[in-house]
């Protein structure tokens, strides 16, 4: 079956060994490289968020992008949902940073003083 010199790209033939397809999933999940998961939370006045004005890569559309915040995956969750909430605009987290459609810096960096995290305006 394995001829060193066939140029076979693709086979139905049962022989071929296959994992099951659900395995297959798996273990491409097992590989897939995740962003950084952090266990313990800091306080919030132990961390410094950095706020930021982003516009590259997007049409022309502003972003605001707050990085530095070192919390685990569900309270960055919740955060997200109570910033959108709060400015009625939509956003979305990329690896460990929150991105909120629109300029919201200074409302951002606000609110984020508020409860507690001290903030950092990044402009550049």
């Amino acid at each position: 079956m394995a001829d060193e010199n066939s140029k076979l790209v693709y086979s139905t033939e049962q022989e071929v060994p296959r994992l099951p397809r659900r395995l297959r999933n798996d273990e491409k999940a097992k590989n897939k490289p995740v962003g950084k998961v952090l266990q313990t939370s800091l306080r919030p006045s132990q961390q410094k968020a950095t706020v930021r004005l982003d516009r590259k890569g997007r049409g022309g559309k502003s972003v605001t992008v707050i990085e530095g915040l070192q919390i685990p995956q569900k309270e960055r969750e919740a955060l997200l949902r109570q910033l959108k909430a709060k400015l009625g605009t939509g956003g979305t987290i990329k690896d460990t940073c929150l991105e909120i459609q629109g300029d919201h810096r200074d409302t951002l960096m606000a609110a984020l003083e508020k409860l507690s995290y001290p903030t950092n305006r990044s402009d550049g």
